[in-house]
């Protein structure tokens, strides 16, 4: 079951990573330091970054197509917590903490780059968007004790 779950879950988000890819993959455009640092690769300025940059799209397509893409990475969300939820409830903590475990040693590591003034930014941002996580949060409960209520 956790071989099939985790097939599962590279299969799903394999053509959403797929897509955000830059061309070239790693050391090629898009990766590793700029023209304004000394090496080839890196552009700073805004502009298509992925599969569909060779296709000279309108604006009104890439829109339409971002919404598409954005439908799928929701709906292969949506599919993933389907199966997570089929776990045992020791094994869906422990990947969560796991998970929570990578994401603030990221956040340290990212942290470290930064001189005083972006890190004193940096917490700034931090904090805003765990109070936005902590009104979601709240929103949730009050939707789902709404939900109780009604049936």
């Amino acid at each position: 079951m956790r071989k099939t779950l985790m097939a599962l879950m590279f299969a799903a988000a394999l053509p959403t990573v797929a897509m955000a890819a830059p061309e070239g993959g790693p050391g090629g455009p898009g990766f590793g330091p700029g023209p304004d640092f000394g090496g080839p690769g890196m552009h700073h300025e805004r502009g298509p970054r992925d599969g569909f940059a060779k296709l000279d799209l309108t604006p009104e397509q890439r829109e339409k197509i971002g919404q598409l893409m954005g439908q799928e990475r929701h709906i292969d969300r949506e599919v993933l917590h389907r199966y997570l939820e089929k776990l045992p409830a020791a094994d869906q903590k422990a990947m969560k903490d796991e998970i929570q475990a990578k994401h603030d040693k990221a956040r340290a590591d990212i942290r470290a780059v930064l001189n005083p003034t972006q890190q004193k930014q940096f917490d700034e941002m931090k904090k805003k968007q765990d109070e936005r996580r902590a009104e979601w949060k709240e929103f949730q409960a009050w939707k789902a004790q709404k939900a109780q209520k009604a049936q």
